[in-house]
Order: structure tokens, then C-alpha cells, then sequence
């Protein structure tokens, strides 16, 4: 099974990669899944740009159909977000917006960070977006608050609260990565 880490933000001086890096260690040492990484800013879609409904899978652009493809490879979804203005960002929204079919019946996970609510806030409302595509998320999730007080020069030290929290949230990503992907073989 393929876990696919999505780094959502794309600002610079952004700290999205370094929890990206930390959260990406996190999983390969659990063993569950091959891991891969995607950071939004790396990938560069621009504003949805595809004349028809991603409904119908009828792609023009090559960005597209290498974003298609990399989600449709993948059985489960971690998304490394922050929160900005009480919600999650731009970039992940149209990340997940440009395509449809391919997410369904995939688990989704979320490792979360910002001030005092730790991104709890952007998660509430992704979790809306990610249902209305078939995607299963689950309870379990990486919460991090007061993310800046974790961070200095040498990089990410979570708490042990937050590192506590990584192992429920891949096992339950695992234990459904297997069954949703027999659903999506029946569909």
C-alpha cells in the first residue's frame, strides 16, 4: 500500500516541509506503507485550469494528468496542514478540486499545525471537501500546536503528546487502506 504525504503549504518561509520531513520519517519507520511525498509547492498546479468537469476524467494538461496519476497510485493520504485564518489553505483546495474519481474510497489522515487550536480549525473543514469525494478520513490525527515552540535552527521537536499520536493515525490509515481498496476494485 502507498501512503501519500501532501504538503499543503506553499508560501515561502513556510515550515509545512520541515513537519512534512519529520512526519514523512515518522511513517517509513512504521513499516505500514511505501511512503511518497508531495509538496504543493513543488507541483505548481495553477488555479484549475481544465475546461471539463473533473468528473469526467477528460484532462488537457500535463500537470493534470501527472497529478491524476499520482493519486490514483496512491491507497491512502496523510495532508501536512496548516491553518491560516481559522481554515485550511488555497493550495490544497485546488489540489484536491482538480480531480474527482481518483480520490474515492481512499483513507485520509491529517497532521495539522498553527497556534493554539494546532490547525484543528482547517481540519474541521477539509474533513467537509474530502467526504463530498468519497475519501474516508479518519479520527485519529497529528495535532501540533504552538508549532513555533517546537522549531528552532536544528529543525522540528515535537512534544511527546505529538509524537504519541502519529502510530494511531497510521494504524488506522492501514487497517482501512486494505478493505477501501477492495471497494474501489468492486466499484
Amino acid at each position: 500500500m502507498k501512503l501519500q504525504i501532501v504538503v499543503a503549504s506553499t508560501r515561502p518561509g513556510r515550515i509545512g516541509p520541515v513537519i512534512g520531513d519529520w512526519f514523512t520519517q515518522q511513517a517509513k519507520a512504521h513499516g505500514g506503507f511505501d511512503v511518497e511525498v508531495t509538496d504543493l509547492a513543488e507541483l505548481a498546479l495553477p488555479f484549475l485550469d481544465e475546461a471539463n468537469h473533473p468528473m469526467l476524467g477528460k484532462y488537457e494538461h500535463e500537470h493534470t494528468k501527472r497529478w491524476s496519476a499520482t493519486v490514483a497510485g496512491s491507497d491512502a493520504f496523510a495532508l501536512v496542514v496548516p491553518e491560516y485564518n481559522h481554515s485550511f489553505t488555497a493550495p490544497i483546495k485546488n489540489a484536491l478540486d482538480f480531480l474527482n474519481k481518483e480520490w474515492a474510497y481512499k483513507p485520509v489522515g491529517f497532521v495539522s499545525y498553527g497556534g493554539v487550536s494546532g490547525g484543528m480549525r482547517a481540519v474541521a473543514m477539509l474533513k467537509q471537501v474530502v467526504a463530498t469525494l468519497r475519501m474516508v478520513p479518519v479520527v485519529d490525527a497529528v495535532t501540533i500546536p504552538m508549532v513555533r515552540t517546537m522549531l528552532d535552527e536544528q529543525g522540528f521537536h515535537p512534544t511527546e503528546i505529538v509524537e504519541a499520536s502519529v502510530a494511531p493515525m497510521l494504524d488506522e490509515l492501514a487497517r482501512l487502506a486494505g478493505p477501501l481498496a477492495a471497494v474501489r476494485e468492486a466499484r
